[in-house]
């Protein structure tokens, strides 16, 4: 019963998101955007909550795929997409919803340990919504790696986020020296977010996070 009360929750949780994106519009297409991103993440630990069948955790993401990918090519869920003449647009929503069905079987299939999955959802919603904020309102250096524009305050707002969320985790587990751990997956993070390009990170960062911390706990 507790996962047909995870689908109802989820479901009212998501359609909710994106409603209130849409206060987030008179900020910008891409203010509204990074609302999304960000808070869909939270959606992992409602998953934790109700969900213990894999297969029924997993319908969402798997929806979400197609969704999305619909979103994508007919700009359905405007709040979500980017303006259908931009050089940025590109698979980053599908991508997001791939990497939450991926890391959903792993944790909640393969693992049967949910909260591994939720270190690299977090830190790619948080570490990689926040990062894209604070380097459009931050003034500093920028760097370009193939089409993309990355900058040093949003390379260092992924490092200090990412680094919260692994110290976070990695105390929780209890795992030895996890100061130098977090350190380090903090600046893996924060390179594979810099060299994924055309919304790829919403696909490496937290699936190789999630197996690197589950890997060194």
């Amino acid at each position: 019963m507790n996962n047909l009360y995870g689908l109802f929750a989820s479901i009212i949780y998501i359609f909710l998101v994106i409603f209130l994106s849409n206060l987030f519009t008179k900020a910008g297409k891409e203010a509204s955007r990074k609302f999304i991103h960000i808070m869909l993440s939270n959606w992992w630990i409602i998953a934790m909550v109700f969900f213990d069948n894999v297969w029924v955790a997993s319908i969402l993401p798997a929806i979400f795929i197609v969704v999305n990918y619909l979103s994508y090519r007919f700009n359905l869920i405007k709040s979500m997409e980017r303006d259908t003449d931009s050089n940025e647009k590109t698979l980053g929503t599908v991508y997001y919803a791939i990497s939450l069905l991926v890391l959903t079987i792993l944790s909640f299939g393969i693992w049967h340990k949910p909260v591994y999955g939720l270190v690299g959802v977090t830190i790619m919603g948080y570490g990689d919504g926040f990062a894209a904020i604070a380097g459009k309102a931050i003034k500093s250096k920028e760097f370009h790696i193939g089409s993309s524009t990355k900058s040093v305050a949003g390379c260092l707002t992924m490092f200090c986020i990412s680094m919260i969320i692994l110290s976070g985790a990695l105390v929780y587990f209890s795992s030895p020296h996890w100061f130098v751990k977090s350190l380090l997956l903090s600046a893996l993070a924060t390179i594979i977010e810099a060299f994924s390009i055309k919304g790829t990170d919403n696909l490496t960062v937290p699936i190789i996070i999630t197996l690197a911390v589950k890997l060194l706990v």
